[in-house]
């Protein structure tokens, strides 16, 4: 069993360790990793893992060291459950790692709950596997890159619509070459449509984010004093750089009506933006957010909607995506440093393989 660890303080640290394959207690099945989505997202539960807790869903046991989860598709090689056959896929939240202990809970024809005693407590959408069966889908990739990044986007719609957007009449998006900007979007466009959407991203991804043809308004960083700072405008900060949102506060003042932090795609500089005009920025934190809209309409009725927009997202993204399939540790590995220094296009869309 091989795992990439992390220095949780130093996150450009990586390293591959290799420990035998434990014997499965009863109820228990093996899970061996086939491929994993890589996307900035990933990097975001680096960030961010000691506060959100992102680290304890794969424990190495070293509190120095932690293993960065991923979404992607793994088929059971060994099992102890009587309900779960070696050979089904699964698709769920899965180590950098080439294999996974997990113990099935609440097991349906659709998937299962990890009810591995250290998963307690932890946010029940990353505990949630899907059952597969024994073949490959038309597009796996796809869903591994876009759909956890996805359902954040369409929770961030949600809860802007359920506030009547604060009474703004634009979205502002920064980091929109991102996956979850692209998401948001397209969700916006569906389902809010007289909201102005406009993208601020950099010089070297504007034209691609035009190419996407997702927003209103597109705007390099440099360029942000165009946008209108007198029409009533609600943020999404998805970049994680405090000194561009001290700007998008300073620009839009009282017009800037509310205020939203998701993820750090620009990791190197998330300090040093000092107090900031306008209201206080809000933290949206998906699997809470994910939860309370199931309470209110239920998990089927959640997933129904989710899965309708991503439908229309998947059909669109080939236009402007290219999946690239890596493989074997050393590959692996580099992609992780590669996107850990933001040095992946927005194009591409990154699979990764053990072999």
């Amino acid at each position: 069993m091989k795992s990439l660890w992390i220095k949780k303080t130093e996150l450009s640290q990586s390293e591959w360790h290799e420990t035998d394959a434990p014997n499965l207690a009863d109820g228990q099945i093996m899970l061996a990793v086939d491929k994993y989505a890589l996307t900035a997202n990933n990097i975001t539960y680096a960030a961010v893992g000691d506060g959100f807790g992102y680290w304890n869903f794969f424990p190495t046991g070293d509190a120095d060291w932690g293993i960065v989860p991923v979404w992607g598709f793994a088929t059971v090689a060994e099992s102890n459950h009587a309900d779960i056959a070696v050979g089904e896929r699964i698709y769920g939240y899965l180590p950098m790692a080439s294999h996974l202990v997990v113990a099935p809970g609440n097991v349906t024809e659709a998937g299962f709950v990890d009810s591995a005693e250290h998963r307690q407590g932890l946010a029940i959408i990353y505990n949630q596997y899907h059952r597969l069966g024994k073949d490959e889908t038309v597009h796996d990739a796809e869903r591994a890159i876009f759909q956890p990044l996805f359902t954040t986007s369409f929770l961030i719609e949600d809860f802007m619509r359920a506030s009547n957007w604060h009474g703004a009449e634009a979205l502002l998006m920064t980091s929109a070459s991102s996956k979850t900007s692209l998401g948001l979007a397209m969700v916006a466009k569906n389902l809010s449509p007289e909201i102005k959407r406009i993208g601020l991203t950099s010089a070297g991804n504007a034209a691609f984010v035009t190419k996407t043809g997702l927003y209103d308004q597109v705007l390099t960083y440099d360029k942000l004093a165009e946008a209108d700072s007198d029409q009533a405008t609600v943020s999404v900060d998805f970049a994680g750089n405090s000194k561009l949102l001290a700007s998008v506060h300073s620009h839009y003042g009282n017009n800037l009506k509310f205020s939203s932090l998701v993820g750090v795609t620009h990791i190197s500089d998330r300090t040093g933006g000092g107090d900031l005009e306008g209201p206080e920025p809000v933290l949206f934190f998906a699997p809470t957010a994910a939860e309370s809209l199931m309470k209110d309409i239920g998990p089927i009725e959640f997933r129904a909607r989710v899965d309708a927009q991503f439908a229309e997202f998947v059909k669109s993204a080939s236009a402007y995506l290219t999946i690239e399939n890596l493989t074997g540790t050393e590959a692996l590995q580099t992609a992780y440093l590669e996107m850990l220094a933001n040095e992946v296009a927005p194009s591409r869309g990154l699979m990764c393989h053990f072999g």
